[in-house]
């Protein structure tokens, strides 16, 4: 019983950045959420290329880095950053814009989806 008050107390002494993990937080990515949701793809894309995205793990700068290239006319270089998305090791839940959360591959596969349906569409 001491030993466990003993180490709550240690704990509970200790300041907030030594209790700090060595996960990156996805809230201090820019992912260019404000340029695409803007409509600005070209500007977003150029953060994002400049940031290393294509390089990235991260799925939200994955499907974000898709939705610029999809946004451009790039398909086959989006295509290519969902799937990363989609394989990528790390996974986590997603706000959608709607206000909704889902599991970051699904984002990506839903976002796949709806691109080639209107590439589809824009094709006929």
């Amino acid at each position: 019983m001491s030993l466990t008050v003993a180490l709550a107390s240690v704990l509970l002494a200790q300041s907030p950045a030594a209790l700090a993990t060595d996960v990156p937080t996805h809230d201090t990515v820019d992912v260019a959420y404000q340029d695409l949701s803007a409509g600005r793809a070209e500007e977003a894309l150029r953060k994002l290329e400049a940031n290393g995205a294509a390089r990235s793990s991260d799925p939200a700068t994955l499907i974000n880095l898709a939705a610029a290239y999809a946004a451009t006319g790039r398909s086959d270089k989006a295509l290519l950053a969902y799937r990363a998305a989609i394989d990528s090791q790390d996974r986590y839940d997603l706000q959608l814009a709607d206000g909704s959360w889902v599991d970051s591959r699904d984002a990506a596969r839903m976002a796949m989806q709806k691109m080639l349906r209107s590439t589809a569409q824009a094709s006929r």
